[in-house]
């Protein structure tokens, strides 16, 4: 059965060699109705000019049921069907929407049976671990791979660089610590645009001042998701500020 949905997108993952699906990125938005959609598979980069999307973008979509996936936000998205239709520009729209999703910890997601959740966390820090020339070219050869098994009708793709760090969020949340593993997408690039003009060491300066400061400031959220072959894992999909709406309101 074939369906239709809208959702605005808040999370972004970083792209994954696929065997079944070349290059996929896990996205995931929240539809009308306060619900959460994981869109599944995306191979962002072979999407047209007028289908690429970023956070807060509103998303067009028609999509079936997942065949090996039992998660209920999960959906399998045809492709060709993706179409932007807006953004939310207005910060109290975004408040709203985030303010609806939020919960108190991974923990009391996992007792609703969600399988994506937006937290607060506390004392926030950013950490990073350089990778290994030898695990940076394990990278590299992956996309390669896949890259090479792209079929013939579809977009070349430049290769993706490896990011030469591996990003881990510590924080608290009201189950008490953990430390995740970043998969957001916006973290990578914005390594690399800051490198273009940043030495190594003032990126990372700059990426753990922004997440660990700025953003707590300004209301950090962090988006979180488990994993369809390992539920028990949950992955750091997304980082990214907004104030809640109460502190609004006292503010002003």
């Amino acid at each position: 059965m074939i369906s239709q949905s809208r959702v605005t997108v808040l999370v972004k993952a970083y792209p994954q060699p696929s065997k079944a699906h070349s290059e996929t990125v896990c996205c995931a938005g929240i539809d009308s109705q306060g619900l959460w959609r994981r869109l599944y598979p995306i191979r962002f980069r072979h999407l047209t000019n007028n289908q690429v999307f970023s956070r807060l973008n509103i998303v067009d979509f028609r999509y079936s049921p997942p065949k090996n996936d039992s998660r209920k936000e999960s959906c399998r998205v045809h492709e060709e069907s993706i179409c932007v239709v807006g953004k939310v520009s207005l910060e109290s729209e975004k408040q709203r929407l985030v303010d609806s999703a939020v919960v108190q910890s991974e923990k009391t997601a996992i007792a609703r049976g969600d399988s994506l959740a937006l937290i607060r966390p506390m004392n926030p820090r950013l950490k990073w671990v350089r990778r290994s020339m030898a695990e940076i070219e394990t990278a590299r050869e992956a996309f390669e791979a896949q890259a090479r098994q792209a079929s013939m009708f579809d977009k070349k793709l430049d290769l993706l660089e490896p990011c030469p760090f591996i990003f881990k969020l510590s924080y608290e949340d009201d189950d008490g610590p953990h430390e995740k593993t970043c998969a957001d997408w916006e973290t990578s690039a914005a390594f690399f645009n800051l490198s273009k003009k940043l030495e190594e060491k003032k990126v990372l300066e700059h990426l753990s001042s922004t997440y660990c400061k700025k953003y707590v400031e300004n209301g950090l959220v962090l988006a979180l998701g488990n994993m369809a072959k390992r539920p028990q894992t949950w992955q750091l999909l997304g980082i990214f500020p907004s104030r809640p709406s109460n502190q609004m309101s006292l503010d002003l």
